[in-house]
């Protein structure tokens, strides 16, 4: 299936019907008086978040989602009926905002949650509801209220605790297949992943986060240059960053420090509180560093990025220092949802033990 992030669509809720003009013509009656029904609701559009979807891919080529009109009243105290509902299922995640001025309208968030986006117009009045004791044979009647019409924008950053960033070929597609129960494609050359992948890490019985894995970032990303420019947006409902780092890069001439700095000054450059996000350092790769190497390459690199947080050695191919990464990783996720609950909402299980 394509991952789509952005699409267009026109909904129009349906219209109200109008309301009717009638009397009574039944036999031995000689005044039967009004009998018009009022005309039917026009049909709501809502949406629902569906934890199935993780795509946006069918409002690409399905722009149009009219509801039905509420039908006309009749004679007899017939009201219309009302005209029928519609639902568009979206993934959780989606943002939707006005397609002109850029108004953000609603977020679905929650898995399940249902939202009216556009509201079907009431039905008119009949004759039925003008009569008084002044005006016994009304004449009156109303028409249908126009339902809403509106031109949206749909907008989708999926939901995850970690986000994984940093250069083409770092490793971070072979790092969430080791970590998690995704399966992206893995090769050897650059921009092997087109679009974000999703993979849920079990840490234990009840114990798990959701990672991301975006295309690679590099120089000029911000501006539009390479793919990682067009996900970043991904990357602003996560918790903590990881920032993944090739320390065995194929080509020897490569200053991994410049690398790095380069995809910090991009995260700053399209959003500061992106920026500002808890970022960790996970030197990946190495399995491909002799052992005595080893230490004197992290601390040199370390020193030259100037880099001030938590710092993880892992070799994604081999899994080494996976499962200790995995495990620091749920434990700050953990405790940012509990900090981020009310007292009431916070469950004593999942409070996380600073020592």
């Amino acid at each position: 299936m394509k991952f789509v992030d952005e699409a267009y669509i026109d909904i129009s809720a349906g219209d109200g019907g109008a309301g009717c003009v009638s009397f009574r013509h039944e036999k031995y009656k000689e005044f039967g008086g009004p009998n018009g029904g009022d005309g039917g609701r026009g049909g709501h559009v809502f949406a629902v978040a569906d934890s199935n979807l993780n795509t946006l891919v069918d409002y690409r080529f399905s722009r149009r989602h009219d509801a039905k009109r509420g039908e006309h009243g009749m004679g007899s105290d017939m009201f219309g009926a009302a005209g029928a509902d519609i639902t568009l299922k979206m993934p959780v995640g989606t943002i939707i905002s006005d397609a002109e001025t850029g108004e953000v309208l609603f977020e679905l968030i929650t898995p399940g949650e249902v939202i009216t986006i556009a509201k079907g117009g009431d039905g008119g009045f009949g004759n039925m509801r003008f009569k008084s004791a002044i005006n016994r044979a009304p004449r009156q009647k109303t028409p249908g209220w126009p339902g809403e019409k509106r031109e949206l924008k749909l907008e989708l950053k999926v939901l995850a605790d970690v986000g994984l960033l940093g250069m083409p070929n770092a490793g971070k597609s072979t790092l969430i297949s080791a970590i998690s129960n995704a399966r992206p494609r893995i090769a050897d050359y650059p921009f092997t992943t087109l679009h974000p992948n999703l993979g849920v890490v079990r840490v234990g019985p009840e114990q798990s986060f959701v990672v991301a894995d975006l295309p690679g970032l590099i120089e000029g990303a911000s501006e539009g240059a390479g793919l990682g420019h067009l996900f970043l947006r991904h990357l602003q409902r996560t918790r903590l960053l990881l920032h993944v780092v090739d320390m065995a890069p194929f080509d020897e001439g490569v200053d991994t420090v410049a690398q790095a700095k380069a995809i910090v000054n991009e995260l700053k450059k399209y959003d500061p509180a992106l920026y500002d996000k808890p970022r960790w350092l996970v030197l990946n790769k190495l399995d491909m560093v002799p052992m005595e190497e080893r230490a004197a390459l992290v601390k040199d690199f370390v020193k030259r990025l100037k880099f001030k947080g938590p710092v993880f050695e892992i070799s994604a191919l081999t899994r080494e220092g996976c499962e200790s990464l995995i495990k620091i990783v749920y434990q700050h996720v953990k405790a940012q949802q509990t900090a981020e609950q009310t007292p009431e909402e916070i469950d004593p299980r999942f409070v996380v033990d600073p020592e």
